[in-house]
């Protein structure tokens, strides 16, 4: 005859079991259901997981790099994956070294899960995502291109030439069939034939330009001049300059709002975020926030703008209704790239 079970030790049993299943299940809310806010930390060589609905750091993930770090992310559409290429230890156009691959990280695991080997320094920078192919698209600096990668595979699968040194940042059209890069030292903005893998134009600038985005309708294209505090404002019709908008101080990265009224410009020099009204192409507004403002991303909802800022080492949360910072997100040293998993 078997020994009977206290009815309390059943109950204490069932009591741990759903606690087990509790926590399991918020662990994979926190990197499943919830989307994320990815920051690449150039300082601490690692990349932060922002929980967006606590507006809190959950994680970071080393980049398994000593000397070198990367600057920029992107994610799979499925949330699941982040892309981050590993630049080098210097920036752009300094001498130092030249990184060779993209590592490939499971979000859920945490764990990096395959590299992208591009077969010699090539400085990779800027990773998107093309929805409209299914590819990977990667400025490799040192070989005055951008690099085609198959997600599926981790193989490279073509290139399309630039024409300039410094290729520095990439924006692709909302219909997929343009490419738009900053090349810094050159000052100029090559425009790309996604489909056909050439250089349409060549576009002059300033000295000196840096990062790139591209309006919501696909009509205009933003690059910040280095030289002056103003922005480039260029028609993709014709492949020109059609205003320059004077800014407050040097410009940074750009982002328009979802509602295409408006562009989010960082100008690290003055520690603020200034706002230009894309009918107008004029300064309306400019936004406090910490130290050095790098890159601005623009939240799928249109609500909000996370900035980062690589000073303070902290990501600014911009309430898009009001024009405010209503958050800081402490991260890691050196704040820089910025990317969203849903």
């Amino acid at each position: 005859m078997r020994p009977s079970i206290p009815l309390f030790l059943v109950l204490t049993g069932i009591c741990l079991l759903t606690l087990t299943i509790h926590a399991q299940t918020g662990a994979h809310a926190a990197l499943g259901s919830v989307p994320l806010l990815i920051v690449v930390n150039q300082g601490d060589k690692d990349i932060s997981l922002v929980n967006t609905a606590t507006e809190q750091q959950i994680a970071t993930i080393p980049e398994d790099v000593t000397v070198m770090h990367g600057h920029e992310a992107a994610a799979s559409p499925d949330g699941r994956i982040a892309y981050v290429p590993i630049y080098g230890n210097v920036g752009v156009g300094r001498p130092g070294l030249n990184g060779h691959e993209m590592l490939v990280i499971d979000l859920h695991s945490r764990k990096i899960i395959g590299h992208v080997d591009f077969g010699h320094g090539v400085r990779p920078h800027c990773v998107i995502y093309n929805k409209h192919d299914g590819l990977l698209y990667v400025t490799t600096e040192l070989d005055d291109d951008v690099t085609l990668v198959d997600p599926r595979t981790l193989k490279v699968v073509g290139a399309i030439p630039t024409g300039q040194k410094e290729s520095h940042m990439l924006a692709i059209s909302p219909d997929g069939t343009r490419g738009y890069t900053a090349n810094v030292g050159p000052g100029t903005v090559s425009v790309l034939d996604i489909k056909a893998r050439k250089t349409l134009a060549v576009i002059p600038l300033s000295g000196n330009v840096q990062r790139i985005s591209v309006s919501n309708d696909g009509s205009m294209a933003f690059t910040s001049d280095q030289d002056q505090p103003r922005l480039a404002v260029i028609d993709t019709a014709t492949n020109k300059v059609k205003a320059w908008v004077p800014l407050p101080g040097t410009g940074y990265g750009t982002a328009p709002t979802k509602d295409g009224r408006s562009l989010l410009v960082a100008v690290p020099g003055r520690n603020l975020v200034a706002v230009v009204d894309l009918a107008t192409l004029k300064v309306i507004n400019t936004i406090p926030v910490p130290s050095a403002p790098q890159e601005i991303l623009v939240r799928p909802d249109g609500k909000v703008a996370y900035v980062s800022c690589n000073v303070e080492n902290q990501v600014a949360v911009i309430d898009l209704s009001d024009w405010k910072v209503h958050k800081l997100i402490n991260v890691g040293a050196g704040a820089d790239g910025l990317a969203w998993a849903q």
